[in-house]
């Protein structure tokens, strides 16, 4: 069966996240968890946050890349956010190529990340919406994904409010989260509206990286350097826990 395929008989779920720049494996493991995924677009930059940045393998260490971008003030959305003037894509690939040229699935995945990172588009929001759709297709996962500010629902509401009309809005009587959401929403609230809320756990996931002792949590590019389709296939299918 393709990742993020509904099973008959079961409840419809969803999830509902920021846009972040080629993350961690655990975000594709909670898009390919549900039926549906939904994607922030309308919700505020934060600057200290993952959205345009993550980390990488550069000579055993972890390195942080990032999308440069054009200076706003502080109140505007994702989707109102640009992408610097300056931003070279030749030379972000470079530094992939730099850290993971000597990588077993190297050859594998330079022609997703000359996609990901040539795409011409410069909104913040349609550039890692666009790296996130790429991803999804190289991992077979095939959980559609909407665009919250396409879903119509009241979006002056916050926080639980939201996140319960968005669910409502796309017909999912459950909700996953990632774990650690665990401090911002309450299973009562949810059930009182009729969704089942669930969070997602991703289990420890080591695997080798040029021999040195491992470097957890780097961007998916890393886990997609170093492992085989099959076990990135078999970690998102089963690397994590509902809880």
């Amino acid at each position: 069966m393709t990742m993020g395929t509904p099973i008959l008989g079961e409840k419809r779920s969803a999830a509902i996240m920021q846009p972040y720049f080629l993350p961690y494996i655990g975000y594709f493991q909670l898009i390919a968890a549900v039926d549906v995924f939904v994607v922030y677009d309308n919700i505020k930059y934060t600057k200290k946050g993952w959205i345009n940045r993550n980390r990488m393998l550069l000579n055993g260490q972890d390195e942080m890349f990032s999308l440069p971008l054009k200076k706003a003030s502080d109140a505007c959305l994702v989707a109102e956010r640009e992408i610097a003037d300056d931003y070279d894509a030749g030379k972000l690939l470079n530094k992939f190529k730099g850290g993971y040229a000597r990588a077993p699935y190297f050859a594998q995945t330079l022609p997703l990340l000359e996609k990901i990172l040539h795409y011409e588009d410069r909104n913040l929001f349609r550039y890692i919406y666009h790296s996130i759709v790429c991803v999804c297709a190289h991992l077979k996962i095939a959980t559609p994904i909407r665009i919250a500010s396409e879903i119509g629902i009241d979006h002056a509401l916050r926080s639980q409010d939201k996140v319960i009309a968005l669910c409502r809005a796309v017909d999912a009587q459950s909700y996953i989260n990632p774990i650690g959401g665990m401090e911002l929403y309450a299973k009562g609230d949810f059930m009182a509206q009729g969704i089942e809320l669930s969070f997602l756990r991703a289990l420890p996931f080591e695997y080798p990286q040029f021999g040195a002792p491992h470097v957890p949590r780097l961007s998916i590019v890393d886990v997609l350097m170093f492992c085989a389709p099959e076990q990135v296939a078999r970690t998102i299918r089963d690397g994590y826990e509902l809880v």
